[in-house]
């Protein structure tokens, strides 16, 4: 088996898909190995899981009836 570098484009889209559904062992580890040797990817990588688990935790308030929307625009029907 040939193992062949991802380019930073399907690197994003991996790390986007991780968010929602569970990733193969081969999307794992060309991730994994893309991520090891991208700094630009490692980042992107940490806002995507940083803005991810900010929208569930965001949810969460609403869900319990904490949460507006900054600037009054929340839906308080």
């Amino acid at each position: 088996m040939m193992f062949k570098m991802m380019m930073c484009k399907e690197a994003t889209h991996l790390m986007s898909k991780q968010l929602d559904i569970p990733l193969t062992f081969q999307e794992k580890l060309s991730l994994k190995l893309h991520l090891a040797m991208c700094g630009a990817c490692t980042q992107c990588n940490q806002q995507f899981h940083l803005l991810h688990e900010t929208g569930k935790h965001y949810e969460r308030l609403i869900e319990q009836g904490a949460g507006t929307l900054p600037g009054g625009g929340g839906n308080n029907n």
